[in-house]
């Protein structure tokens, strides 16, 4: 796991990917569902990186929202030494979050990018089996997208991996 000392955070902090290191915009990017978490956790969680000196990416209401993410998200996802997934019961209701997810996965996979899973509300096996509210969600998806959709495939593999996390589990503090 790429490690930094937060006294030493600054604006611009080293990333590492497979080939090259270059310079991150973000020490953090958050990625949640706002409608479950935002006025709360995120909240929060966004005040104390900020208090630690933690420079994070979160989806503003300067973003333009339509049906896939947009280049200037999916530059701060690349441009981030870690992502924080703070998966809730209403995360994969939300295809933006789910290709976001799928995202910051790729990211993970191919440029070292850390992910931090935060289970929010959740069962970690329910998100890496797609149970429960994440099985309501894939119902609506399937029924939107098509039975055998690519996308949505891309989501269950995301979903799946970033589960297979180790993380925290807010139900069982």
């Amino acid at each position: 796991m790429a490690t930094f000392t937060i006294g030493e955070a600054s604006s611009s902090s080293p990333c590492s990917s497979s080939s090259t290191t270059k310079l991150c915009s973000y020490h953090v990017f958050l990625s949640f569902r706002g409608e479950d978490t935002r006025k709360g956790f995120t909240d929060h969680l966004r005040a104390a990186l900020e208090r630690k000196g933690i420079t994070s990416f979160r989806d503003d209401k300067d973003l333009e929202r339509g049906q896939v993410i947009s280049e200037k998200l999916i530059n701060a996802i690349k441009d981030s030494m870690f992502a924080i997934t703070v998966l809730s019961p209403d995360y994969a209701s939300s295809t933006w979050c789910l290709d976001e997810l799928q995202m910051i996965m790729e990211c993970s996979n191919n440029m070292g990018l850390e992910v931090l899973p935060v289970f929010y509300g959740v069962d970690p096996s329910d998100v890496r089996h797609q149970r429960g509210s994440f099985e309501d969600a894939f119902r609506k998806h399937q029924e939107k997208f098509g039975q055998h959709s690519d996308r949505v495939n891309r989501w269950r593999d995301a979903l799946t991996q970033v589960a297979s996390y180790s993380g925290w589990d807010s139900k069982g503090q």
